[in-house]
């Protein structure tokens, strides 16, 4: 509940505007020109050469130019003792002739650009476009590599920016070996290394300092990017269009040369040649790329922007945004933004909360922005200036501080706001509509026969009886139940009573809600009377035969219930919803509707009840999470909706038995109740003028263009935003990002979470490509592909994801083609070389999956609903999970966890001799080979070790290699306790239990029709070849 933007005054622009971003730049703020040469400090940042050395030669009629040419490597943070930062000059540089002029030092380093003397304002056409840049570096003569006819230019390395070189240029014309298996169906193999090339160090060092102008500029930046600092912003590529395309491609190449010179490859590839008279691809599968790592975060944003807030919470797709519509056409992957506002903080790391008691919320008047780290202090401290939209605003009396001889303020370091990327801000009382919430869990349990049968029951009264010391927001916590079969059943838990007291409602066209007062109570004053209902829960309905399910009807009295408050409603489903409003019909999997254009209609909600009830749910501060137990068809497509558009999850049990799947139910409810949970939240993205997010993707329900409502937001959800341009051409050096969720706290306090982030602007296609975001990439294409399913079939979604691939690959190769022989190489920027593995791996997911007989509709929803709102590490794992070998582990004494390796997931790897874990963050296999030492299968499973593993539960015995399985186990289960793995055992050769829980997922391998990795790989670099 509340607003974002309490008493928001209306300020007009300085000129008539699309959008609240597009502001017109002060009038003192000199226009930005990067066609202009460039002297001092940024051109390239190379050191001076010291008195006595030869200097270098180049043609007296080029420009001075260096990393302002290549747009993307930022300004090392300096801080001057003249709080007042001169402007570049609007003279031209003086003439060169002969060899460089060395001009002395000023007394900072020079961080300016002089602009051409000539050079139209902005938006204007240049006459002609700027001659070629030369580089500062002198430039050591490199000896020449036979790769055939001279090479038309010089790469020297890319600066630091760039990805690490690697050598790939090795020809794997070797065919594969023919590995003979020992037992049908699997390949042994000899060793799983994979032989990554190492990175070859650049050939050129990287220098500082240098050349700058003798003339002190006149005047100061319009706006700058530390806090309180006067520091210019890293340095933007010329458009998009001033330069040539040899330029685009090559930052810092020199001018053709016309002797042999050697050409360094800024890109990794593979080498794909077939041997004469072979079938075989001529791939060595051992040196494919794979993320035997996990997920790596993003570094070199942070080192560029080191106040940027920490991955975990916002991660770009790219780190480099597109300075013009034109290169942003070109990026074929999505371009966009992962945020998990709520993501556990770092180790030793808390977000900072700060209170303006006096104060009030510092905040743009114009664009509403929260201040931060990026914003600038002018006039002695009595104004700032936002980072977003420009506007100079006016410092609080009670805000004010000194700037010191360099600009910052003298408070600094006791000003969390002005230099952590994260912080939250106690918001005061304008910020609520009304007072804080308190933390609100309501229970609605299915008791009908089915459900009874299970075990269901009686595992969650366990669960939530043995979490009520821990349910957040103590001693204001409420608390309430109702059941329901053919009727619906609510419970007086008022804290004069000792028992509780039942009331059955049984007309179901007129439902109303008897004793609304009672029904939610305080937990802390009700406590003994939850405690007698959760203790007596399991055997009051131990003999109900009644088959029916009255679950619309039951919906619609839990929102009677919590609509004052709103709150958290846990749904225990068991049974298709069959009375009442509401009710579906199975209508299930229908073979004949696959493969036709009614497909999709199979995983969208049939009945708009649900949809119309969760914007209700929505609007009242109500979250659903829905628990789905059954063994038969369900309808997860039309529950799941309920979850979708209120900011909840679907839990999906497939054929639950308490004996075997109830301490997984134990422990993801128990997460559920006990995690940290913000309440009433709305999250509003922020970003710089030019661009905006035009779409959302996740769980929530947009309220308005860029308003998302999250009646409840925790750490294991994430969401995704796409992101347009709106200019044409970008005229700022940096765009800036602010993610603000303003929720209630379990403790009762409103807050407002503020993340800020800041990414450069490049011109240059292959710089987004460097300093791309596989992890955040292959999320949003999730995304995308799983929603796409809701309006295509599946093929279509499959083949949708395989082409914006092969387009992003083919236009990367085109940025080499004329520089490189690639030959029959596939080529790939080293920042996405997993890609291609993750989007086959997408393909092979149970939302993309074959068709009808690879995944039930149901399995193939909730994995749908699962998927859209997990955080990137969650999802990568999920997609390529991790494979280990523990036999030589467990025999091995002084062997530790971290010692254990990954391996690739194919059937090669499997050795009828070994024991192997498969995890992807939601289960356990442990798949036991036919000739593992009996030994070991004893120690593990005891007199159990001949049965049949699927009857088998693992459970710790007296043995120390049973004792150090378990507590590996436990060990990875603690790394991410978001979801629960239960674990399952199978032996080698136990059909078709261990095809349906391993081999279908071991996502290198064929596998009924779809392609391997290897297939794969030959498959996208056909379609990548063809016309390129």
């Amino acid at each position: 509940m509340g607003t974002e933007n309490p008493g928001r005054q209306q300020f007009p622009p300085a000129r008539p505007v699309a959008t609240p971003f597009s502001v017109a730049p002060p009038q003192n703020m000199m226009p930005f020109s990067s066609s202009g040469p460039v002297v001092g400090s940024e051109a390239s940042g190379f050191r001076p050469i010291p008195p006595g050395a030869p200097q270098p030669m180049v043609p007296s009629s080029t420009h001075v130019v260096g990393s302002q040419a290549s747009g993307f490597r930022p300004s090392p943070i300096t801080r001057f003792s003249d709080p007042s930062v001169p402007s570049p000059p609007t003279a031209n540089v003086p003439p060169i002739a002969g060899q460089f002029q060395r001009f002395p030092a000023p007394h900072f380093p020079s961080t300016v650009q002089a602009p051409l003397s000539h050079a139209p304002p902005i938006g204007q056409p240049l006459a002609q476009p700027p001659a070629p840049p030369v580089s500062f570096r002198p430039r050591p003569q490199i000896p020449p590599v036979p790769m055939g006819s001279p090479p038309q230019t010089v790469n020297p390395a890319v600066p630091s920016l760039s990805a690490p070189y690697s050598s790939s240029d090795s020809m794997y014309q070797a065919p594969r070996p023919n590995f003979q298996s020992s037992f049908p169906g699997y390949v042994r193999m000899q060793s799983n290394a994979d032989s990554q090339a190492p990175p070859i160090p650049p050939p050129f060092p990287t220098h500082q300092g240098g050349y700058a102008s003798s003339a002190p500029p006149p005047s100061s930046y319009p706006y700058l990017a530390q806090p309180g600092g006067y520091v210019p912003h890293p340095p933007v590529a010329a458009p998009l269009g001033m330069q040539s395309r040899d330029q685009m491609q090559h930052f810092g190449s020199g001018p053709p040369s016309g002797s042999i010179q050697g050409l360094m490859e800024d890109f990794s590839s593979l080498s794909i040649a077939s041997v004469p008279g072979s079938i075989d691809p001529g791939i060595d599968s051992k040196s494919l790329p794979r993320p035997l790592e996990g997920d790596v975060e993003p570094k070199l944003l942070a080192e560029m922007y080191p106040m940027n807030c920490d991955p975990r919470y916002l991660r770009l797709t790219t780190s480099a945004i597109p300075s013009s519509q034109s290169l942003s056409s070109r990026w074929h992957l999505p371009l966009g933004a992962i945020i998990c506002p709520l993501a556990e903080a770092p180790d030793g790391e808390e977000v900072p909360v700060v209170n303006f008691t006096s104060t009030g919320i510092i905040r743009c008047r114009r664009c509403r922005t929260y201040v931060n780290p990026f914003v600038t202090f002018t006039d002695s401290g009595r104004k700032w200036r936002c980072n977003i939209c420009s506007l100079l605003n006016d410092v609080p009396g009670e805000y004010f501080a000194h700037l010191d001889a360099s600009g910052i303020r003298i408070d600094l370091d006791q000003r969390p706001e002005l230099t952590k990327g994260s912080v939250e801000f106690v918001a005061p009382t304008e910020y609520m509509m009304r007072p804080p919430m308190p933390p609100v869990y309501f229970f609605l349990i299915d008791v009908s026969i089915s459900a009874v049968r299970s075990g269901m029951i009686e595992i969650v009264a366990q669960t939530i009886r043995s979490c009520l010391d821990e349910l957040p927001g103590f001693p204001r916590t409420q608390i309430g139940f109702a059941t329901f079969d053919s009727a619906i059943h609510f419970y007086n838990m008022k804290s004069s009573l000792t028992q509780p007291q039942m009331m059955v409602v049984s007309d179901l066209d007129d439902i109303f809600v008897p004793l609304p007062d009672d029904l939610l109570v305080n937990l802390s004053e009700s406590r003994s009377v939850v405690e007698a209902f959760l203790d007596s829960l399991p055997s009051m309905f131990n003999d109900n035969a009644n088959v029916e399910s009255a679950f619309g009807p039951a919906l619609k009295a839990a929102f009677m219930v919590m609509n004052q408050l709103g709150g958290k409603l846990l749904i225990f489903q068991n049974t298709l919803p069959s009375l009442g409003v509401g009710r579906l019909k199975l209508r299930g999997d229908d073979l004949r509707v696959y493969g036709t254009d009614k497909e999709n209609m199979l995983r969208l909600p049939e009945d708009p009840f649900y949809k119309q009830m969760a914007a209700e749910l929505t609007k009242y501060q109500i979250s659903v999470n829905v628990y789905a137990l059954s063994d038969k068809y369900t309808d997860i497509a039309s529950l799941g909706t309920l979850a979708k558009y209120t900011g909840g999850q679907v839990y999906y049990y497939p054929s639950f038995q308490s004996a075997i799947h109830g301490e997984k139910l134990r422990n993801e409810l128990t997460r559920d109740l006990t995690r940290e949970t913000a309440w009433e939240a709305v999250m509003r993205i922020r970003c710089g003028k030019g661009v905006r997010f035009s779409s959302y993707h996740g769980n929530f329900m947009l309220r308005s263009t860029d308003l998302m409502a999250l009646p409840a937001v925790d750490c294991d959800k994430a969401y995704a935003a796409q992101l347009s341009l709106e200019d044409t051409l970008l005229t700022t050096p940096t765009v800036y990002f602010q993610v603000a969720l303003l929720y209630t706290a379990s403790c009762g306090e409103r807050r407002i979470r503020v993340h800020t982030a800041a990414a450069p602007v490049v011109a240059d296609l292959g710089e987004m490509y460097r300093q791309a975001d596989c992890g955040a990439i292959v999320s949003l294409f999730s995304r995308l592909a799983i929603e796409k399913t809701l309006s295509h079939k599946l093929e279509d979604a499959r083949n949708s994801l395989q082409l914006r691939i092969v387009k992003a690959l083919k236009e990367y190769r085109n940025l080499y083609a004329v520089q490189h022989r690639l030959g029959g190489r596939m080529i790939y920027p080293e920042s996405l070389k997993f890609l291609p593995l993750y989007g086959l791996a997408l393909c092979r997911s149970k939302p993309l999956r074959g068709g009808y007989a690879d995944a039930s509709l149901d399995e193939r929803c909730s994995a749908g609903y699962t998927m859209v709102a997990l955080p990137v590490k969650k999802l990568l794992k999920l997609l390529y999970p991790s494979f280990i070998r523990l036999d030589e582990y467990l025999l091995k004494a002084s062997a530790q966890v971290d010692d254990l390796k990954r391996l690739p997931l194919a059937a090669e790897n499997l050795d009828a001799r070994g024991l192997y874990l498969y995890d992807d963050g939601f289960r356990f296999v442990i798949w036991f080979g036919r000739a593992l030492s009996p030994d070991i299968a004893m120690n593990l499973l005891g007199a159990d070790f001949a049965a049949e593993l699927l009857k088998v539960n693992l459970k710790e015995r007296d043995k120390e290699m049973s004792r150090k399985l378990m507590s590996t186990l436990e060990k990875f289960r603690e790394s991410d306790r978001s979801y629960y793995q239960q674990c399952h055992l199978v032996r080698q050769g136990e059909q078709p239990i261990e095809g349906f829980l391993l081999l279908s997922n071991l996502v290198e391998d064929q596998m009924g029709g779809s392609n391997g990795y290897v297939d794969w790989l030959l498959q996208i670099h056909r379609q990548v070849q063809q016309n390129a």
